[in-house]
């Protein structure tokens, strides 16, 4: 029955019910209730074995509803009793493939940084004075996104750059999931518009790059006190009365592999220390990711989605309004909503893509941006 999961699958689907009720009796045991720590682990692996159990006994349901009403088509002459059960199975066939779908994404193999917060990294790319501007936009847009899921943004380091431009900013997003939604802006993100600086109307193309980090703890890396050099002097920039005029501003160097990473936006040397700490933590963790990601097969890789941070991935075309992602051809004919913190419907369609991918065990590296209107440079 083409309804019917394959044998492997069901074995699958079985064994995560058999332990997710095992797991149902255990949080109600007295040992566990009285231990906090254990009673925590245990409903956290529940809780994240619950939606593929919800959606397994839903499709047995509706499953054993389209058997009875085969069954009924096939034994009965009834014509009101086989009308209602072809209407039954009607309704019942799209349903079905439906909620196969979704088991065999559920049960995809998950990244393990999904559940994590996010470090972004965006940096001015080639373009000058208006690649400067492009970075702060996208900061914004990016915020505002945060500020619509109801996300912490929490702003890490800032590199001011001429025309109220940036040459960099780092800043942390804390949620519910984030990494799962923020990975799939890393890239190079281009625009098309006549600059605040041109006087002649010209339109220029511009770039930024963005890099989403998972959010590493020290539980995650190791670092040895005799690896990291600590720097301290006094910060630059437009910081207030004491920010000039202190050694505020740190420098952390991790010496194994020359990872530097400086903070001078807050007034208090130790702020910047901790915020330095969370950055470079953040770098070590995706540098040993990458390296472990690079040895792994490329259906993995095509779970984890990696392999896409050095392409140009998004155009935002202000002269005609619109934006496109060129990983999946998709366009957006309103780029003023956009960049006022409207990816989601680009960031969904992402997700979608790429659980299709992986559910085909194919790796996104073979896949090549489609051409599109906005490829004129």
């Amino acid at each position: 029955m083409a309804h019917v999961p394959q044998k492997e699958m069901l074995e699958r689907l079985d064994e995560s019910l058999k332990h997710f009720n095992y797991l149902t009796e255990q949080v109600m045991q007295p040992e566990t209730l009285a231990r906090t720590d254990i009673y925590q682990k245990i409903s956290k692996e529940r809780a994240k074995l619950e939606p593929m159990v919800m959606a397994y006994e839903s499709y047995g349901r509706k499953l054993r509803n389209y058997i009875d009403a085969r069954e009924i088509l096939s034994n009965t002459k009834d014509a009101e009793m086989r009308g209602m059960a072809q209407e039954e199975i009607a309704q019942l066939e799209p349903e079905l493939d439906d909620e196969l779908k979704k088991l065999q994404l559920l049960l995809l193999p998950k990244d393990p940084n999904d559940e994590k917060n996010t470090v972004v990294e965006i940096r001015a790319g080639v373009g000058g004075d208006e690649a400067g501007i492009f970075a702060g936009d996208l900061y914004r847009m990016y915020t505002r996104f945060a500020e619509s899921k109801r996300w912490k943004t929490e702003l890490l380091s800032l590199s001011e750059a001429t025309s109220g431009g940036f040459r960099e900013i780092i800043f942390l997003i804390e949620g519910d999931a984030v990494y799962s939604r923020m990975k799939y802006e890393t890239g190079v993100h281009r625009v098309q518009r006549v600059p605040k600086t041109e006087a002649s109307g010209r339109i220029h193309t511009s770039t930024a790059t963005v890099a989403v980090l998972p959010e590493a703890e020290e539980v995650d890396i190791q670092i040895h006190p005799n690896d990291l050099r600590t720097d301290v002097f006094r910060a630059g920039g437009n910081g207030g009365q004491s920010v000039n005029t202190t050694d505020s501003a740190v420098r952390l160097t991790h010496l194994p592999t020359n990872t530097v990473v400086i903070c001078q936006d807050e007034k208090s040397q130790i702020k910047n220390k901790a915020k330095a700490m969370k950055v470079l933590l953040t770098r070590l963790y995706d540098k040993a990711a990458a390296e472990q990601n690079a040895a792994i097969s490329s259906a993995r890789k095509a779970q984890v989605g990696t392999g896409m941070r050095n392409e140009r991935i998004r155009t935002y075309n202000f002269p005609q309004g619109r934006v496109t992602d060129h990983r999946i051809g998709m366009t957006i004919q309103n780029v003023d909503a956009v960049m006022g913190g409207g990816v989601e419907p680009f960031i969904q369609a992402l997700a979608d893509h790429y659980q299709t991918l992986a559910l085909r065990g194919e790796s996104p590296d073979s896949m090549s941006a489609k051409p599109s209107h906005d490829d004129d440079d």
